[in-house]
């Protein structure tokens, strides 16, 4: 069933963002998806459109650019712009390294995408959601939020900054009614690995081995479970894990 709400879902072409997509289709939303490969982008709306009937715009750009980002938000027709939840997914972590040893381009990639992309896309919607007084914004962090792992350092320190942003946020929005919550994923099995390793299939397949890590879908039902609380209702801090981890460091295996 159609609810006329609309939610933009950043990094929407793989992993958390993907997964998001699907369930608040199945849900009845519209949706805002964008990322940075617009071929997945187009796979992606033709999926929604076939299994839910679900409207959408696909807007193709990388959340480094302020301008890209700006330029491509603000051309959504204004009936678009009455978005319900926004969905701050897009990030990424590239290597493991000790800090002296670390690439400062990855750094830059790493900060650009995961704080300045975060914020700039924020800052285009949060004044559309303020002048309606409603909205949820749900940044997606990291538990390497909150636990420092070793040759983790800019990554963590990237994931610390949205759980220090989407505090803030919260603050500032309370006279708007609008809710902030920052849901804080463990290890789980997406492209996440992939990534990080620049390719190597192998060496992200081992950080998965010996336990049943999370996967995509059950980030997107946590973050739907979220956003489907009663008005007066906000989850502000939620950190989820497979059950064989313990925090971004200890894991059973």
């Amino acid at each position: 069933m159609k609810t006329g709400k609309i939610a933009l879902i950043t990094g929407a072409t793989a992993g958390f963002g993907e997964a998001c997509a699907e369930r608040f289709a199945r849900e009845g939303y519209q949706l805002i998806l964008t990322g940075r490969r617009s071929e997945r982008l187009t796979a992606l709306q033709e999926k929604l459109k076939q299994d839910f009937g679900t409207a959408t715009i696909a807007l193709t750009f990388d959340v480094r650019s302020k301008e890209a980002a700006t330029t491509a938000l603000d051309s959504l027709p204004e009936a678009w712009r009455q978005i319900d939840v926004l969905v701050n997914n897009a990030g990424l972590a590239l290597d493991l390294s000790t800090i002296d040893e670390g690439n400062t381009d990855d750094w830059d990639t790493m900060i650009d995408t995961n704080v300045k992309g975060l914020l700039y896309v924020s800052r285009t919607v949060i004044p559309w959601m303020k002048e309606r007084k409603s909205g949820h914004i749900v940044n997606i962090g990291s538990t390497a939020a909150k636990t420092v792992y070793a040759k983790g350092n800019v990554y963590c320190a990237t994931k610390a900054a949205v759980d220090a942003l989407s505090q803030g946020m919260r603050i500032d929005l309370l006279p708007y009614g609008i809710k902030v919550t920052a849901v804080h994923p463990g290890a789980a099995d997406t492209e996440f690995s992939i990534v990080r390793f620049k390719g190597d299939a192998a060496k992200a397949k081992d950080v998965y081995t010996g336990f049943q890590p999370l996967k995509a879908e059950d980030v997107a039902d946590v973050v739907w479970y979220c956003c489907s609380l009663p008005p007066h209702v906000c989850i502000n801090d939620l950190v989820v894990t497979a059950t064989a981890q313990a925090n971004a460091y200890y894991t059973f295996r």
